[in-house]
């Protein structure tokens, strides 16, 4: 029994949880205070973004370095060390300090 707030302020629920559900992508900080007018993103529920330390990723509490597989708090200090699972998830899906050009490549 009980409840759970993140830190933002966005409480848990156990039934009907529709935050990041898949249908509405918004950020908790866009369902309290709006969507930013057309053409201005917000990447991150922190707006605007924490600055990613260059070769590192923004993993959710914090920031990853690939190379020595380890994460630290957004004040830089040691969280823990990213197993080959973390790792794979990170390079993956989470934003980079770093911006690449992707080539589309049509379906054969």
């Amino acid at each position: 029994q009980g409840k759970y707030t993140f830190a933002d302020g966005l409480e848990y629920k156990d039934k009907k949880w529709r935050y990041c559900d898949g249908y509405d992508r918004r950020f908790y900080t866009e369902i309290c205070s709006g969507l930013k007018p057309p053409g201005i993103s917000q990447l991150t529920n922190l707006d605007p973004p924490k600055k990613i330390p260059e070769g590192c990723y923004d993993c959710g509490d914090g920031f990853y370095n690939p190379e020595t597989r380890v994460i630290v708090d957004y004040k830089l200090r040691f969280l823990r060390n990213a197993d080959d699972d973390e790792h794979e998830w990170i390079t993956r899906t989470c934003r980079k300090a770093w911006d690449e050009t992707i080539e589309h490549k049509p379906k054969p």
